[in-house]
């Protein structure tokens, strides 16, 4: 069986080798949208990790976040080769690589690196998860009110009535802090290293999400839908936490959807 793990740390550490490089002295900075951004660093990191997948698996299917997705066998990776871009394009330091990879649609692997403080988060299928190959867990906190959440916000946040807003309000007033880091691959590592105890979001994409999800899953967490769904890759929403504080956290935005 071929070695995907090592693969994709392999493409990962090269990739952050790249980002971190270029942090603090991104010059092209093109908007995809009125607060999306995309810099040359997206694209080179992308380059290159798509070159390592393709040489060492020329039959799998690949989707990244800036070259879109190509056709293949029953594999897949998912790849966003920088994410957190507008925090990276401030020099506002939490940013990530993330790739997972996917067979018949199912999370087999994940990798997620932060290489500011070259934190490298792993997980198989089965096989738990680690951070620089010490095992993680998630943490114990069973009460929302004790709990440190994280989010995020769509891009056209300033347009769509679905903008996660009346969410975050209800969130704030019943959990005991709500982080916005601007990476939701790091806020689902986080998750699953303890440090968070739960995140939510709308409207990822599957790059976005699918490492750090299997990441917080082997780790003894929790990730569904907002409907409490366990399929939640290309879904309009995503709540991942330490397992405990899931249901209190489906229930808040259930009470979203109704009010």
């Amino acid at each position: 069986m071929p070695d995907y793990l090592q693969v994709a740390i392999a493409a990962a550490r090269q990739a952050g080798a790249i980002v971190r490089e270029g942090y603090g002295q991104a010059l092209q900075i093109t908007h995809k949208g009125a607060i999306d951004l995309v810099t040359e660093y997206d694209r080179r990191s992308e380059v290159v990790i798509l070159s390592t997948l393709r040489a060492a698996f020329p039959t799998h299917g690949i989707s990244a976040e800036e070259s879109g997705h190509a056709a293949g066998d029953e594999h897949e990776w998912l790849v966003d080769p920088l994410d957190g871009t507008t925090n990276f394009a401030h020099g506002f330091p939490v940013f990530s690589i993330s790739l997972a990879l996917t067979h018949r649609r199912q999370l087999v692997l994940g990798v997620v690196y932060d290489p500011l403080r070259e934190e490298l988060f792993t997980a198989q299928a089965g096989q738990g998860a680690s951070l620089n190959g010490t095992p993680l867990k998630v943490s114990g906190i069973a009460e929302l009110s004790q709990a440190l959440l994280s989010t995020g916000f769509p891009y056209d946040v300033r347009t769509n009535p679905v903008n996660n807003l009346a969410e975050f309000t209800r969130f704030q007033m019943q959990a005991q802090g709500v982080r916005r880091t601007g990476s939701a691959a790091l806020d689902c590592a986080w998750v699953a290293a303890g440090r968070l105890d739960g995140f939510w979001e709308f409207r990822l994409n599957p790059w976005d999400v699918g490492a750090g999800a299997l990441i917080v899953r082997e780790a003894g967490g929790q990730v569904t839908t907002r409907e409490g769904e366990a399929d939640f890759l290309g879904r309009p929403s995503v709540v991942a936490s330490n397992g405990l504080i899931h249901q209190q956290m489906l229930d808040v935005l259930r009470l979203s959807t109704a009010a």
